[in-house]
């Protein structure tokens, strides 16, 4: 069966509905041919999981030109594998741009080679962060269920690392930046990306700050960490290729100081045709809790994660969802991939099924 994806334009599903997808393990490699060679583990692993839709991450990549992306791309599609999104790890959330610092020129012109790659590559969705001092975690990995551990933030804890970048509190980047800077350092940027995903055929979703609402170490969370935020980035790009791939995740850490629920914004973008993708996990409790969130179980957080997919299925999405951020449980990253993935196909399946 060959049905056109609706959200993204230029994929084909092989069953209507949503797509349960994940992100791929292990390395892309060149032999002393120059032939691709990719860990034979990893790809038998997603094909057991009777997972179609495949997430690739920059590292993972050999170089990044639109030559090896389609090299790939063609590669994977042997072996009964999609790809959704490929990464440049990078390019994926840049402060130089969020925050209008001296090498934001040089990082949009990369950034726009990317998006044109993509699209001569055949691979017509990228996620983008525009967080300026990127992901915040505490320390140390806390335990849940059955001594399993995982990230989570108490912004009272006075330790806190980031996942993405090497920033220091209480101010990464030395001030306190203005929400007014970093609109028009938005602006700017994303004036210059329509076009370019246009002309490519390339949709980007604009991935929540995580965690949402608070400014983090002198940078205020204004553009994607709330309801508000969202609407006016969103008017300002205004642009088909420009939407959203949410993180219910960053969502519920935001909880009521979101602006909206997750079911709300799913059905507000429906309408728009601005959804594009999901990254569907779960926490213990909003930021704003005593003792903040924890990331956990999709089946353990405070929210019911199927409300979510009731909603996705009531707006018709047949786009990609997929786990994020997994836990540490026995038996490693296999057994949590399988756990997660399992959850949301059989989830799936029941609703649509």
């Amino acid at each position: 069966m060959s049905i056109p994806m609706q959200v993204v334009p230029g994929y084909v599903n092989s069953r209507p509905g949503i797509q349960v997808g994940t992100k791929m393990e292990g390395p892309i490699t060149r032999d002393a041919s120059g032939r691709l060679v990719v860990d034979q583990q990893g790809v038998t692993f997603l094909q057991q999981q009777g997972v179609e839709w495949v997430m690739i991450g920059g590292n993972q990549v050999p170089e990044h030109s639109a030559t090896c992306y389609r090299e790939i791309r063609e590669m994977l599609e042997e072996h009964g594998l999609k790809i959704f999104r490929l990464a440049n790890d990078q390019l994926h959330n840049m402060p130089d741009v969020t925050l209008g610092l001296e090498n934001r020129d040089c990082m949009i012109e990369r950034y726009l080679k990317y998006i044109s790659d993509l699209g001569e590559a055949g691979i017509y969705y990228a996620t983008y962060a525009h967080m300026g001092n990127g992901i915040w975690r505490d320390d140390e990995r806390r335990p849940i269920r059955g001594g399993a551990t995982a990230g989570g933030l108490d912004l009272n804890r006075p330790n806190r690392s980031v996942a993405f970048g090497d920033f220091s509190w209480p101010l990464s980047h030395g001030r306190t930046f203005t929400e007014e800077e970093l609109w028009g350092n938005y602006e700017y940027f994303i004036r210059q990306v329509v076009p370019v995903a246009e002309r490519a055929g390339v949709y980007i979703g604009f991935h929540p700050d995580d965690p949402p609402v608070y400014t983090m170490a002198g940078v205020p969370r204004c553009i994607l960490g709330t309801f508000d935020g969202y609407k006016r980035a969103l008017e300002i790009a205004d642009s088909p290729n420009i939407g959203v791939c949410l993180c219910v995740g960053c969502w519920l850490e935001g909880g009521d100081e979101m602006g909206c629920s997750p079911e709300e914004f799913i059905r507000y973008l429906g309408e728009r045709k601005k959804l594009f993708k999901l990254h569907v996990r779960n926490v213990t409790a909003p930021l704003s809790a005593p003792g903040g969130f924890n990331e956990t179980y999709p089946d353990a957080g405070y929210y019911n994660l199927v409300n979510v997919l009731k909603t996705l299925d009531e707006i018709n999405f047949d786009g990609v969802i997929m786990n994020d951020h997994l836990i540490d449980m026995v038996g490693g990253h296999y057994t949590c991939e399988a756990y997660f993935t399992a959850y949301l196909k059989g989830a799936v399946d029941a609703l649509q099924n």
